[in-house]
């Protein structure tokens, strides 16, 4: 039994355990209870929902990483949305080009990234706890919206912008092409470089990373300042997805990255994590989702049965520590 639990470990890594049996529990379950589970309209409907998901659970999972949070993912991302709507809308809205688009979504991604600054700084120099200066961006970037907008929302953009969100790419959904893009990118940035290194080393006990020579403080601004630009482009997706943008959009999707992360392997107080995991995670959730869907089930069901499985995969983890504790 050890050599079997060392050998999977090695192949697959000690955090894969938890979100692969819960992947093959979801497709079992599933797939005996509706026969339209194993079809391409659910694979096909997962692949495009959960993109924009994905892509904000890799905003949530940088500061986890570090110990920190960042709570204003979801009102980052709008904020970005709103951004790259106005500068089409200011430039012909429909009939705005394509070099206007490109324009909107760098000043869109900026506007993400300098919320994520604002954040990283306080928090950097002031030490505040990441939950309250996360959550005070949160209201800001909630109430900033509410009022430029006036509850609203902003549609009418060219008809180019929406193959982002809808349009495929030899088959394969273009939103789902940009979080592979982006899942990859993050897990070279987290096991190649630097800055990954110095993020789980903060993580893992931040003094014992400041005596090592790393200089906290910039690797925790460069964190929230990457997880804010990459909350911008989770903005752009749903405006292309949704073709409208208004500050509620994506409300729902906060606590839903913060379970991916768990369910992931990712540690709630930093240090230690991978990105495939998670992305495991992510295709868990979105596969229980529409496996709740087709039974019929109301979709406050499917963010009970998350909640659920949260705390199952926490029994599940502390009895597995227990078990190779016991094995070894």
């Amino acid at each position: 039994m050890n050599r079997l639990v060392s050998r999977f470990n090695a192949i697959f890594g000690a955090d894969m355990a938890g979100p692969l049996a819960a992947l093959l529990i979801v497709v079992v379950i599933f797939g005996l209870a509706s026969p339209q589970f194993f079809t391409s309209a659910t694979f096909g409907s997962v692949a495009f929902q959960l993109p924009e998901l994905g892509i904000l659970t890799l905003a949530m999972l940088l500061p986890i990483l570090t110990g920190g949070l960042n709570l204003a993912i979801t009102f980052t991302a709008n904020i970005a949305g709103l951004t790259l709507a106005w500068v089409l809308t200011i430039n012909g809205g429909a009939d705005a080009s394509l070099m206007v688009f490109a324009l909107g979504s760098l000043l869109a991604i900026a506007v993400g990234a300098t919320s994520g600054l604002v954040m990283g700084l306080v928090i950097a120099f002031t030490r505040a706890h990441p939950i309250l200066v996360s959550l005070s961006m949160m209201i800001f970037l909630r109430g900033l919206g509410e009022f430029l907008t006036r509850g609203g929302d902003i549609s009418g953009f060219p008809e180019f912008v929406a193959p982002i969100g809808h349009g495929d790419l030899f088959g394969i959904p273009v939103p789902l092409l940009i979080l592979i893009v982006a899942v990859f990118a993050v897990h070279v940035l987290l096991s190649r470089s630097r800055l990954g290194f110095a993020t789980y080393m903060i993580g893992s006990n931040m003094e014992s990373a400041r005596y090592s020579g790393i200089n906290t403080r910039k690797v925790l601004v460069l964190v929230y300042v990457l997880s804010g630009a990459i909350a911008a482009i989770a903005g752009i997706i749903m405006l292309a997805r949704f073709n409208s943008v208004r500050v509620g959009h994506g409300e729902s999707y906060l606590l839903i990255t913060v379970l991916a992360c768990f369910l992931g392997g990712i540690n709630p107080f930093g240090g230690f994590g991978r990105v495939v995991p998670v992305f495991v995670a992510l295709v868990v959730l979105q596969l229980l989702s529409s496996g709740l869907n087709l039974m019929g089930a109301n979709q406050h069901l499917a963010t009970a049965v998350w909640g659920l499985l949260l705390v199952t995969v926490m029994v599940l983890r502390w009895a597995s520590v227990k078990f190779i504790k016991k094995i070894r």
